[in-house]
């Protein structure tokens, strides 16, 4: 190793590190793919965000993930909603693992719950991501339905952090929310649409437990811009359907070069691949010699996640990359 500490999407410290030049970004799950329409949206800054346009930027989202907006509330960011429901839900917590750091930070009192372990049928919620990161673990609507019922019967919650859905709608469990159901989905814009700059994402629940985000937040939770971009992306149905088909597509060249390697992916979440190698930290870094950063694990040493790469050259310089050993 060069000495290089992994502190999260660190391009600026990898380029300090290893030198090179033409880095290929490799170590976060952010759609290669931005949205395009955000290079010709004029933005307001004169004014404070109007709440019309917030009102028709929620029903554009709603309409997009399939519930009423009335059971939506703007965040500014998933993760934000997340310690948010960790603040309005007083209880005991368990979340499913591997996860992400946060989900084991927002509830006071809890435990990781293993994978195929099942969840306590009382007075908790159960917390996970669907799909999962960093193995890309979809668990089908059915199974979790039945957790949910299970937590419902109990006195429980049901949170699903479902941040990389719109890359896999199928997955989504958007449709089962509504009033009288213990379940609370976060959303994220940025993952999918590219644009991870743009502080924003959605909490999707019964319409009490989005009346009191919404008072928790106040007039204004989001920046003008992060509504114009969501505004006009959630209503592009052509460009967000074809972008889903491509991403598929390029996730499955992806697997192809990554087989060739022997290195079986993990995960059906087509934004990134989890391999495991014999050491993880190892591949990391002869890859990162070759100025491609991926994004390695304190916690499994053996694993390395590695992004979708955008176009078919970035994709060759990976393959040729993994051939140089």
């Amino acid at each position: 190793m060069s000495g290089f500490a992994w502190h999260g999407g660190r391009l600026a410290e990898a380029r300090a590190v290893y030198g090179g030049k033409e880095w290929i970004d490799l170590s976060t799950g952010i759609s290669p793919f931005p949205w395009p329409g955000a290079d010709h949206l004029a933005v307001d800054w004169r004014h404070l965000p109007d709440p019309r346009d917030l009102a028709a930027m929620e029903a554009a989202a709603a309409a997009c993930f399939g519930v009423d907006p009335d059971h939506l509330c703007t965040l500014p960011g998933s993760e934000a909603g997340l310690r948010l429901v960790g603040r309005m839900l007083d209880m005991p917590a368990r979340w499913l693992v591997p996860s992400y750091r946060t989900h084991a930070e927002i509830f006071a009192q809890g435990a990781p719950l293993p994978d195929g372990e099942e969840p306590p049928r009382e007075a908790v919620v159960l917390l996970l991501a669907n799909p999962n990161n960093p193995d890309g673990r979809i668990l089908p609507p059915a199974r979790l339905l039945q957790w949910l019922a299970g937590l419902e019967e109990g006195g429980g919650w049901l949170i699903v952090d479902e941040a990389y859905a719109d890359a896999v709608p199928s997955c989504s469990l958007a449709g089962e929310v509504g009033d009288g159901r213990r379940l609370i989905l976060l959303r994220s814009f940025g993952k999918f649409f590219g644009l991870a700059g743009v502080r924003l994402g959605f909490l999707l629940g019964p319409r009490e437990v989005v009346a009191r985000a919404r008072r928790m937040l106040g007039e204004w939770p989001v920046s003008a811009a992060a509504i114009a971009f969501g505004g006009a992306a959630y209503r592009d149905r052509r460009w967000i359907d074809a972008t889903v088909t491509a991403l598929g597509e390029r996730a499955a060249q992806l697997d192809g070069v990554l087989a060739r390697h022997g290195l079986a992916a993990r995960g059906e979440c087509p934004l990134f691949r989890l391999v495991e190698a014999e050491d993880g930290w190892t591949l990391f870094d002869r890859l990162a010699r070759r100025s491609i950063l991926t994004r390695p694990f304190e916690e499994d040493r053996r694993w390395l996640r590695i992004g979708l790469p955008a176009d078919a050259a970035a994709l060759a310089r990976l393959d040729r990359a993994l051939a140089d050993g």
